[in-house]
């Protein structure tokens, strides 16, 4: 199976999705990444570009991740930018990587670039039908990122409700670790969301949800289903 994770910033992917794509990878599936702002210039403790970049590669290297396509829209400011262009990146991402199931954002994340990338995405994963040389997705899912999935505080918006649950165990759940503490500045200390702790805690949660020894859980939010 193929995959294509759709992000907005580094490390995204490794938040909402590390340890599941550590166990894909390991079992012989393909992971690929598409990051819209891979400059992410409005982070806080954030390292120049080259280090910005050579942590991006380490910490694919840990989650074996295959393919990248980085964009550089700016961090922050997704609602600014014309929705047209994000969506056309992600379809060209989504030519190149020719995903069967492509992961992203919850649209009800606080976050505001996670929001716009998540309403790209939706618009982005209908270029098959547009496009007969695109292969078909079969699946898209939702996942969350600690420290703003969860604080989906607007009550108008339906908040993360999982219905896939992936067993990463605690080798796949200190991969994702390993691989988020190849960025340098993201990691905070207990009690926060993208503490260690809480890291592996919301895993052994996941896990007990649904039966996982350690889990990371996404949403599904669109099955086809062709014979």
């Amino acid at each position: 199976m193929k995959y294509l994770i759709v992000v907005a910033h580094p490390d995204d992917e490794v938040l909402g999705a590390g340890a599941a794509t550590y166990m894909l990878t390991k079992s012989g599936n393909e992971v690929d990444v598409c990051i819209l702002s891979g400059k992410a210039e409005a982070r806080a403790f954030r390292p120049d570009d080259n280090k910005l970049d050579a942590d991006m590669r380490s910490s694919f290297e840990v989650t074996g991740i295959k393919n990248s396509y980085i964009g550089s829209f700016p961090n922050i400011r997704f609602n600014n930018v014309d929705h047209l262009l994000l969506v056309q990146f992600i379809e060209d991402a989504i030519r190149k990587s020719q995903p069967d199931v492509i992961i992203t954002h919850h649209p009800g994340d606080v976050n505001n670039d996670h929001l716009h990338t998540s309403l790209a995405c939706q618009a982005a994963v209908r270029l098959f039908q547009r496009q007969p040389s695109v292969k078909p997705i079969s699946e898209m899912w939702y996942m969350e990122v600690p420290s703003s999935t969860e604080w989906c505080i607007n009550a108008s918006l339906n908040k993360f409700e999982p219905n896939i649950f992936i067993e990463v165990g605690e080798a796949g759940t200190d991969k994702k670790l390993e691989a988020l503490a190849a960025y340098g500045g993201v990691q905070r200390p207990f009690p926060h969301p993208r503490s260690d702790e809480a890291v592996k805690g919301l895993a052994a949660y996941r896990g007990s949800q649904s039966g996982c020894n350690y889990a990371e859980a996404f949403q599904c939010a669109l099955r086809r289903i062709t014979f």
